[in-house]
């Protein structure tokens, strides 16, 4: 019996580090997808006196994790998993996403200009996806 529970343990730990073995073909778009999520649960464990701006921000968070889980999917059907990915427009994708995350969670008493700024970065999120886009 102990040798048998031996041997599925061996099987349980040799498929666990083959799956951690294989690096995921998109590191810098999950890697985003992690951050996103992370900012909406964020964003939905804030409390909910923000004048609707709160909610609109989840539904916006949302929606940039359903257009990234879409562009892995499209890599992954165009051939593209193999190729590298452009590190220096996924960091910049990256580090935009960390600072709209980081404009959702401060205050809102910014005399606007926090709004604007997550208006900017959105935008500029948007381009630099198109850019990352148009060099395929």
């Amino acid at each position: 019996m102990m040798k048998r529970i031996g041997a599925v343990l061996i099987v349980v730990f040799g498929l666990i580090a083959v799956a951690h073995a294989v690096p995921p073909d998109q590191p810098f778009m999950e890697a985003a997808r992690t951050d996103l999520q992370r900012a909406r649960a964020e964003l939905q464990l804030a409390t909910r006196d923000k004048g609707g701006h709160r909610g609109k921000a989840v539904n916006l968070v949302s929606q940039a994790i359903a257009q990234v889980n879409a562009g892995i999917q499209y890599s992954r059907r165009h051939n593209h998993a193999a190729a590298p990915d452009q590190p220096h427009m996924k960091a910049a994708l990256d580090a935009l996403e960390s600072a709209r995350n980081n404009l959702d969670k401060a205050n809102a008493d910014k005399g606007g200009h926090r709004a604007k700024a997550i208006d900017l970065v959105k935008e500029a999120i948007a381009e630099v996806k198109a850019g990352i886009e148009a060099a395929r």
